[in-house]
């Protein structure tokens, strides 16, 4: 128990505002979502019950979009791509499989693959495959028809995403932040980049931040830690 109390307390606090403020991710999400629910109605209307005209999935992609737009799972690619490849998957599996618990299984498995083959993988596109591929299993039988759901929701949420992320500060798709140099760029840079890279290579270890941002990261610690040294008395030193 103490551990786990532990492993709360370090997970970091996000302040109420500011460009990254949980008030600002909020907003952004029930933006996001209204945006995504009205292009879902206006593309396949609310006359079939059957075709949905907004999915549950597009609620996760949501929170990663606008709580953590830095995050290489939030990009616009993943966002858009892992998204509607899933769901495909998961048709195609639950059309030939014919069996939910069995159809959903294997989607989720080739969904991984997939996302992972073409650079886009988005954790809410698990639930996409897993979705689809129940609902083209089950007794409602999806067909292609509903992949244009899916198109709608992430093709909008992405769009309100740019534009929302962009006037509030955080520019969207991501850009890692560029700090001055503590040392020759030629050689420094490339070779902290290059540790980075081997460092991250042993771990063994997928990390949700690009190695960009972690070389941006250790440039600026660094960059800190010898301006504080500067500026700090010849006695407090030794």
């Amino acid at each position: 128990m103490q551990s786990f109390v532990q492993q709360i307390a370090r997970i970091p606090r996000q302040p109420l505002l500011g460009h990254l403020g949980w008030m600002r991710g909020a907003l952004g999400g029930t933006i996001g979502i209204a945006i995504s629910g009205t292009i879902g109605v206006l593309v396949l209307g609310t006359t079939s019950p059957a075709l949905p005209w907004l999915v549950a999935p597009t609620g996760a992609s949501a929170v990663l979009v606008f709580a953590v737009p830095a995050s290489p799972l939030a990009q616009p690619w993943p966002v858009i791509g892992g998204s509607i490849i899933s769901a495909a998957v998961g048709l195609l599996v639950g059309q030939l499989t014919g069996a939910p618990i069995l159809a959903a299984s294997i989607a989720i498995g080739l969904a991984i693959a997939a996302m992972s083959v073409t650079r886009c993988l988005h954790p809410p596109g698990g639930a996409c495959a897993v979705l689809y591929a129940l609902g083209a299993a089950g007794p409602e039988a999806w067909g292609w028809l509903h992949l244009l759901a899916i198109t709608a929701n992430v093709a909008a949420l992405a769009s309100a995403g740019w534009l929302y992320n962009n006037l509030t500060g955080h520019p969207w798709p991501h850009r890692p932040v560029r700090v001055p140099e503590v040392a020759k760029p030629a050689t420094r840079a490339a070779a902290v980049h290059g540790a980075l890279t081997e460092v991250l290579a042993d771990w063994n270890e997928v990390i949700d931040a690009d190695i960009d941002d972690l070389d941006a990261i250790f440039q600026a610690v660094e960059r800190r830690i010898r301006s504080t040294e500067q500026d700090a008395p010849p006695s407090a030193l030794i």
